[in-house]
């Protein structure tokens, strides 16, 4: 226990808080930059088991605020999932990792939920993805932390089944930014901020101090030297179908897209496709003399002025494009 003893010395904490910690299961959902940084913090503070999932891969404009990730992981095209699990087991070998790549929309991912999980934090880009958290949230009643930000400004709440609002109940009074890191950048700063209070408010509720949890909204702008909180209790409304009286959980009902264009990434992916044998593939490729780089778990190509990533559970990522009938036929042209 010597490694945690600045941990144990802080009284709400301790050695009692410290044992309960070694013991809880954090779901980590999106490893990037906030991912990664709350990832960090809580193997460092010897949570006993962490599962991070993610889709992506890493990519050298990551670089600059994803922690966990070096100049390597971006020249192999590592996924996201697999480099932080490398790296994250050399930093507590005493902390079970376990890396998923997948997207969250996969019926596997909600298989997750059939075990135990003591909190969820939010380290994803998109509402669609986070009102299926907060489905989850609520119809399991596992705790998750919200957290947000782009260019210098960030947010974050902690949503606690039966006891707070739910992302759904006050997602339409949060301020209306269409933003996102991809067209109006971010600073590293706001990245650690947010990650700061999520992991904060994670360990208070990994110790069962829920009293200690902040009851509010909070927002700021690093760069403007802004920072205020928002009550959001009222909020809450008996109405509301993912956490009133009457739920249908609707992000769980919802029918599944084949095909999307991701967040601010001038990307198509398509899901849902047959799985893909990535050695065996990279090989036939090659073999025709198409140039190829990847790992057992994805290959990266050209095709028709575009870079297209396949990965091995049957997602087709197309750059450099928003137009999902043309990446559909890249797909049909070359891999159906």
């Amino acid at each position: 226990m010597e490694r945690y003893s600045r941990q144990i010395l802080f009284s709400p904490i301790g050695e009692e808080g410290q044992q309960t910690i070694r013991h809880k299961h954090v779901l980590v959902v999106g490893a990037g930059a906030l991912g990664s940084a709350n990832a960090d913090m809580l193997v460092r503070a010897g949570v006993g088991r962490l599962t991070i999932v993610d889709r992506d891969y890493v990519d050298w404009t990551n670089l600059q605020r994803q922690t966990l990730y070096s100049e390597e992981d971006a020249e192999k095209g590592w996924p996201k999932a697999i480099a932080a699990k490398r790296r994250l087991s050399s930093v507590n070998r005493d902390v079970h990792v376990e890396a998923l790549v997948m997207d969250v929309q996969d019926e596997s991912f909600a298989s997750l939920f059939e075990q135990q999980i003591d909190i969820i934090i939010d380290g994803t880009d998109n509402f669609e993805t986070r009102f299926l958290l907060n489905d989850l949230s609520q119809k399991y009643r596992i705790p998750w932390i919200y957290g947000a930000c782009v260019g210098s400004y960030g947010l974050s709440f902690t949503i606690i089944p039966e006891q707070t609002a739910c992302f759904r109940c006050f997602i339409n009074h949060l301020p209306s930014y269409h933003f996102t890191c991809d067209n109006i950048g971010i600073v590293s700063p706001a990245v650690q901020m947010v990650a700061s209070y999520q992991t904060a408010e994670a360990l208070k509720i990994l110790v069962g101090d829920v009293a200690a949890v902040r009851r509010s909204l909070v927002m700021f702008d690093v760069w403007r030297n802004e920072h205020r909180f928002l009550r959001v209790d009222q909020l809450k409304t008996e109405h509301c179908p993912s956490c009133g009286s009457n739920r249908t959980y609707p992000a769980l009902q919802s029918e599944k897209a084949k095909m999307s264009v991701l967040c601010g990434r001038d990307t198509v992916q398509i899901r849902h496709v047959h799985p893909f044998h990535i050695t065996k593939m990279m090989e036939q490729m090659r073999a025709s003399g198409q140039h190829v780089q990847g790992n057992e778990y994805l290959l990266i190509t050209q095709l028709e002025g575009h870079r297209v990533v396949l990965f091995a559970d049957g997602r087709m990522l197309v750059h450099g494009t928003k137009d999902a009938t043309f990446a559909r036929s890249l797909y049909q042209k070359y891999f159906s």
